[in-house]
């Protein structure tokens, strides 16, 4: 199985991924976690020159790219062996991020952004999403205050992390069958258990 963790900056998706992979683990299934854009060499080196907060130059379209280069590099070298193995792959962000973000945040036209990331993916979708929502105040808030990477995509205006956050709405709201919302203002301890609840329903139901 193919899971994915989507969500506006500071939603608390990468803090929360651990626990999630141990509690499968001590459930008896092999896990692998990885994260986008990275997951290889290849797409770490990638990741350093998108996030870089020197890189301001960079252009939508670019950036539209330089995720896809990565996150072909990491299904074809990292995830579909993983899933052959018969490991459940938990990815922190995969192609949803890039409709949410260059898409809805950008206003790039949707139907282009798909496309290349079929491309990229060579059709692979995920079997379940698990989306962390959180006011976008909210979201920056805990990011400044934890002490999390601060990157080039986090200093974008109030106006594109809020049009990211509706698009991440509206997506979940598309598709109901593999999207589940989760509230991810409440209790760290209670979002965990709304995420394992998901994990486990879907399984048992595949």
């Amino acid at each position: 199985m193919f899971i994915t963790l989507e969500g506006p900056e500071g939603s608390g998706k990468t803090s929360q991924l651990p626990a999630l992979a141990e509690f499968l683990r001590q459930e008896g299934y092999a896990v692998l976690v990885t994260r986008e854009p990275g997951g290889t060499s290849v797409g770490d080196q990638i990741r350093e020159v998108l996030m870089n907060l020197k890189n301001v130059a960079i252009v939508p379209r670019t950036e539209i790219l330089l995720f896809q280069a990565a996150r072909a590099q990491h299904v074809e070298e990292k995830i579909r062996p993983a899933l052959a193995e018969g490991k459940i792959v938990i990815c922190d962000r995969f192609g949803d991020s890039t409709l949410a973000y260059q898409g809805y945040g950008h206003q790039t036209d949707l139907k282009t952004l798909r496309g290349l990331i079929h491309f990229a993916t060579d059709g692979l979708t995920p079997d379940l999403t698990l989306l962390l929502d959180v006011p976008v105040k909210d979201g920056i808030a805990r990011k400044l205050d934890n002490g999390s990477e601060w990157n080039r995509l986090d200093a974008f205006a109030e106006a594109f992390h809020g049009r990211v956050r509706q698009g991440y709405l509206t997506m979940a709201q598309q598709d109901p069958d593999r999207w589940v919302l989760i509230d991810a203002a409440q209790d760290r301890d209670k979002v965990q258990e709304l995420m394992q609840e998901a994990v486990l329903k879907k399984l048992h139901n595949s």
